[in-house]
């Protein structure tokens, strides 16, 4: 099985002057919100919005992924340890994001935003979840250079050998590598969603685009734990972790969207 498995040894690290380092992780980081940028630039141009909206939206972005990534970490998966450690939780480069409490903080900020500029929410959201889901993928591929969230042992010959485990033995048993998976599942939506807009040319039912995002990707997410390491130590011997007990209700809402989104076109359609 070994002589099968692919091995699994980057470095985090894309380069170190002094104590400043330089991660895969913080450069897929960044990526994610530059080509979110241009996206959504051709977006505003194709519509008419002025591009100092979008300057101030990606602001909002930004802090609300950030904040809402580290706060979701800290309270759905070690709000005990974390608030026996308080300072702890403003040391964002140590690691511990989850991509729900991202969810939840870029909602809240897009709220915020669309009350202070008076653009509607659905609206802003449709395009904003496009690309969220490159964002994903981009991230993803963060994890895979850092050697976390990966899957459980498998015999397939794809099996990845993560030799910077933060756990030895783990390192050397082939395991699904499950940042790939998620990551590919994230593009294919990227595209998915980019494709079905332009097929609208650019005016989608409201709503649609975001509910059909929520379904998709969380539908994945749910999915792919299934066959994910848990990350924490009280996942062990759930039923469900909790990542997918997360994902259920932003599924759930995608539905209802999606739902409300044809019933109003219909309805639309009928007048």
């Amino acid at each position: 099985m070994l002589l099968t498995a692919i091995t699994w040894n980057p470095s985090p690290e894309i380069f170190s002057i002094g104590g400043f380092a330089v991660r895969w992780y913080g450069l897929f980081f960044a990526l994610s919100f530059f080509f979110g940028y241009l996206i959504m630039q051709k977006f505003f141009n194709k519509e008419g919005v002025p591009i100092k909206l979008l300057d101030e939206l990606t602001t909002y972005m930004i802090v609300g992924t950030i904040v809402g990534a580290r706060l979701g970490h800290v309270f759905f998966y070690e709000p005990a340890w974390y608030l026996a450690h308080p300072i702890k939780i403003l040391k964002v480069w140590e690691g511990g994001l989850a991509s729900h409490g991202a969810g939840i903080g870029i909602i809240l900020s897009i709220l915020v935003f669309s009350s202070v500029r008076k653009k509607p929410f659905l609206w802003v959201m449709d395009r904003i979840v496009i690309v969220v889901a490159l964002a994903g993928f981009l991230i993803r591929m963060g994890n895979l250079m850092n050697s976390e969230i990966y899957g459980l042992p498998t015999s397939l010959p794809w099996g990845f050998q993560f030799l910077r485990s933060t756990t030895p033995s783990d390192g050397l048993v082939p395991r699904h590598p499950t940042q790939i998976y998620e990551g590919l599942s994230y593009l294919f939506i990227f595209f998915l969603l980019w494709w079905y807009y332009y097929k609208k040319d650019g005016k989608p039912a409201l709503g649609f685009l975001f509910g059909l995002f929520m379904i998709l990707v969380f539908g994945m997410r749910f999915i792919i734990e299934f066959i994910k390491e848990p990350q924490v130590g009280f996942e062990q011997g759930l039923l469900l972790n909790m990542g997918q007990l997360l994902s259920i209700p932003f599924v759930i809402a995608g539905g209802i969207l999606v739902f409300l989104s044809f019933r109003k076109k219909s309805l639309s359609l009928h007048k």
